[in-house]
């Protein structure tokens, strides 16, 4: 059930009855994102990618995969192209929608968020913006990408960097927050590739 839908059930319901509805949606959200992250732990790409399509609702594209210990939240609100590499230990959040596209390539502890606080709010609410990354990018180990970002085709993002606002086609970005280095290759065709079954 998507989230405004959602919400707008929520607010038609009497108070107390309100409460125990919160309640039981978070701990199934709570089941459901342990559980993600238990198939991480399975020793081959192609039953984790079996479990995140069939049971978690993951959108992954032909030749794509998800290497050890990913990270959900909303997972099946996380939607991934065709031959797309997510690095070991990255966190995928797709509370918002998160569209991954083809040929991607992130490395380790990549972590991208299309959610978060807004710590000006007194209530201390969440704000929701999805994220976009474009076919052919590059993100570098323990990148952040932070809500509402589109990182545009052919660009890549260096090792440790805070992703806070768009990123253009084809340039490399780095840094705290990430700022724009240099140009990268307008002739990008490559097709990355799993080389092996246990990862």
């Amino acid at each position: 059930m998507g989230q405004p839908l959602r919400r707008r059930i929520h607010s038609r319901l009497p108070g107390r009855l309100k409460r125990i509805a919160s309640q039981l949606w978070r701990n199934w959200q709570g089941l459901v994102l342990y559980l993600a992250t238990l198939v991480g732990w399975l020793p081959s790409h192609g039953v984790r990618l079996w479990l995140y399509r069939h049971v978690f609702g993951v959108h992954i594209g032909h030749g794509s995969t998800i290497h050890w210990q990913c990270r959900f939240f909303d997972p099946a609100r996380v939607t991934i192209g065709n031959h797309t590499l997510i690095g070991n230990n990255a966190f995928l959040d797709g509370r918002a929608g998160l569209y991954i596209g083809n040929n991607v390539v992130t490395a380790s502890e990549v972590a991208i968020y299309t959610a978060q606080h807004d710590i000006d709010d007194p209530e201390f609410g969440i704000v929701y913006e999805p994220v976009v990354v474009e076919d052919y990018v590059y993100i570098g180990p323990r990148a952040i990408i932070l809500p509402g970002v589109r990182i545009g085709r052919g660009s890549a993002v260096g090792a440790g960097s805070v992703v806070t606002k768009d990123v253009a086609p084809h340039v490399l970005v780095g840094g705290v927050p990430a700022r724009y280095l240099r140009d990268r290759s307008c002739e990008l065709g490559y097709e990355p590739h799993l080389r092996t079954p246990f990862q």
